[in-house]
């Protein structure tokens, strides 16, 4: 990636924190400060509760930060998901009494799209993610790999500038996992989306991204940033590059006191 400027930024966390109030508040997250830059792909790695999943509700703007500003394309992000952002969970989230095209059409015609322009994108995105054979099945019959091909499409359709997906393969086996990574690349660079996902998984982490950030315990914040210095046309072959294994070895070293903060455990 090349260096990181202002005026590059895609989307932009300043301050922000993320309090959760009630009886006793929790301080789910920060301060974080961050700076996407436009077609990066930025993963999130961090202990179980550290908020990772809110940093990316923050970001996507279904959750208000409670100090701070996030910003995508210079424009503040307050209230709702702003257009030219896709979100992809980590839950099946295809509808069970739609075909696969009809799953992927779901948002276009909801939006109101014209039927020509609806055809176009959801063929294109079938198409791109190899779900030409399965248009009239149910997702009942596709595997879970299938399944989240499915959603992914269904974000791609709408042409989102920014992707966020949420631990969107941890469901998946680790080969699937793999491969479904080749996938998600290739989606990125066809569209030169900017990317942020979070995941729990290092390699995965790792293999995909330019920069990764490493989250400490709650309240989370980046107690490290990892440029991984990948080419662009990267995939999963890359985990037999002597190069990955000191990138996840980084990325453990810093994490696990911060994993071991997060279950109460005493460091050595």
């Amino acid at each position: 990636m090349p260096t990181r400027k202002a005026a590059d930024a895609h989307a932009v966390l300043r301050g922000v924190t993320r309090i959760y109030p009630g009886g006793t508040p929790v301080h789910a997250l920060g301060p974080i400060d961050l700076d996407l830059a436009q077609g990066e792909f930025f993963s999130v790695v961090g202990p179980s509760g550290c908020g990772k999943s809110t940093l990316l509700d923050v970001l996507s703007g279904l959750s208000p930060p409670t100090e701070g500003s996030v910003s995508f394309e210079g424009k503040t992000v307050a209230g709702q998901v702003p257009e030219g952002i896709g979100v992809v969970f980590q839950e099946d989230a295809s509808l069970p009494w739609l075909t696969v095209r009809d799953n992927v059409a779901f948002g276009l015609r909801h939006a109101g799209t014209d039927s020509a322009e609806v055809d176009r994108r959801v063929s294109y995105a079938i198409g791109f993610m190899g779900l030409q054979d399965f248009t009239g099945a149910y997702p009942s019959q596709l595997s879970g790999g299938m399944r989240q091909r499915v959603c992914i499409a269904r974000t791609l359709v709408l042409q989102p500038r920014l992707i966020l997906l949420d631990e969107p393969f941890g469901a998946l086996d680790q080969q699937t996992r793999l491969l479904m990574g080749d996938e998600l690349l290739r989606l990125w660079r066809e569209t030169d989306a900017t990317v942020l996902l979070i995941t729990h998984a290092l390699d995965e982490a790792a293999l995909l991204s330019d920069r990764v950030g490493v989250m400490s315990a709650r309240p989370g914040r980046f107690i490290d940033l990892v440029e991984t210095s990948w080419a662009r046309e990267r995939d999963s072959r890359i985990v037999s590059d002597p190069a990955f294994g000191t990138v996840t070895g980084r990325l453990w070293a810093a994490l696990r006191p911060e994993s071991m903060k997060a279950i109460g455990r005493p460091q050595p």
